[in-house]
């Protein structure tokens, strides 16, 4: 999937090539970009992009990162349910979103994913 715009709102599905689940979530998650041009959508193979992991073991999937900036504002496994990612970002974006606390492992995985596109899209 190609990332869409440069926007300090960025959502990204970690998934796997060899999971089912994933392959058909991959429309829906596709859909929920085109219909959010205003943020930044990625989907990212755990096996292909493992650098950007870091320590990180992703054992659920789909897991989504959602982060603001430099912030993390969710991190977890996700129902493969476009609607559940729907709502969240409609409630994210109408709130500011809340950031994760300062030490949770999604701000350094945010930082890593969002340096990993950077180098894609240069």
């Amino acid at each position: 999937m190609a990332e869409s715009v440069e926007s300090p709102w960025l959502v990204v599905c970690l998934c796997a090539n060899w999971c089912n689940v994933c392959n058909e979530y991959q429309p829906a998650f596709e859909a929920l970009a085109a219909q959010h041009p205003q943020w930044r959508f990625a989907w990212l193979d755990v096996e292909d992009d493992e650098e950007a992991l870091g320590s990180l073991d992703v054992e659920t999937f789909p897991s989504v990162l959602v982060g603001r900036a430099e912030e993390a504002i969710f991190w977890g496994p996700l129902l493969p349910q476009a609607g559940v990612l729907q709502r969240m970002l409609v409630n994210f974006g109408q709130s500011d979103g809340v950031a994760l606390p300062a030490g949770d492992a999604a701000h350094g995985l945010l930082q890593r994913v969002r340096a990993l596109l950077a180098t894609r899209a240069a």
